[in-house]
């Protein structure tokens, strides 16, 4: 698990996750007063190497080891729209099975939102880039820098969305 940190404040805080069988990401934000902080962010990494179950198992203790360490009020989840293939997808399918067995286990209320409602709670334009998803994370954090890996921003874009949706809802999915 790679990750950065700083202090967390549970009141506000949202884990956000962005579901992948080799790179998992994840980021907590916090809003206070209607302010914006990354308080951690970072990616479960796991190797093709291993059996999928093993894969799935490290996923789910690491997202535990954030929960439990974090305690953050909610998590919020891309939910997956389409995938290259029917294997791709079933793996995705096993993946986000672990991690909304783990989040609920460890008494997390779990909102889903898809990437085109994600980049439109952020960037207002739901086939934004990932450089522009990841520019607006950065400017909405004030941060130095896009947060890296990928997989992170995107988690903490969707930590994000959550927060603006708890102000105004985020559109329905009209391609879902």
């Amino acid at each position: 698990m790679t990750k950065n940190s700083s202090s967390p404040d549970p009141a506000m805080l949202v884990l956000g996750i962005d579901p992948g069988l080799a790179a998992t990401g994840y980021g907590l934000v916090r809003e206070e007063s209607g302010k914006l902080e990354a308080v951690e962010f970072g990616v479960v990494r796991t190797s093709a190497a291993k059996p999928l179950a093993e894969r799935l198992r490290t996923i789910a203790s690491s997202l535990e080891e954030v929960a439990k360490q974090y305690r953050p009020g909610c998590a919020s989840v891309e939910r997956i729209f389409s995938a290259v293939n029917i294997k791709t997808a079933l793996l995705l399918g096993h993946v986000r099975g672990a991690i909304l067995m783990e989040l609920c286990r460890n008494g997390l209320q779990v909102h889903e939102y898809s990437a085109l409602q994600i980049k439109q709670a952020l960037v207002g334009y739901g086939h934004a880039d990932k450089q522009q998803v990841a520019e607006m994370v950065r400017l909405m954090l004030g941060l130095a820098k896009p947060p890296k890996p990928a997989d992170a921003s995107d988690a903490l874009a969707a930590a994000i969305c959550h927060l603006h949706c708890l102000r105004r809802p985020v559109a329905p999915e009209v391609l879902e």
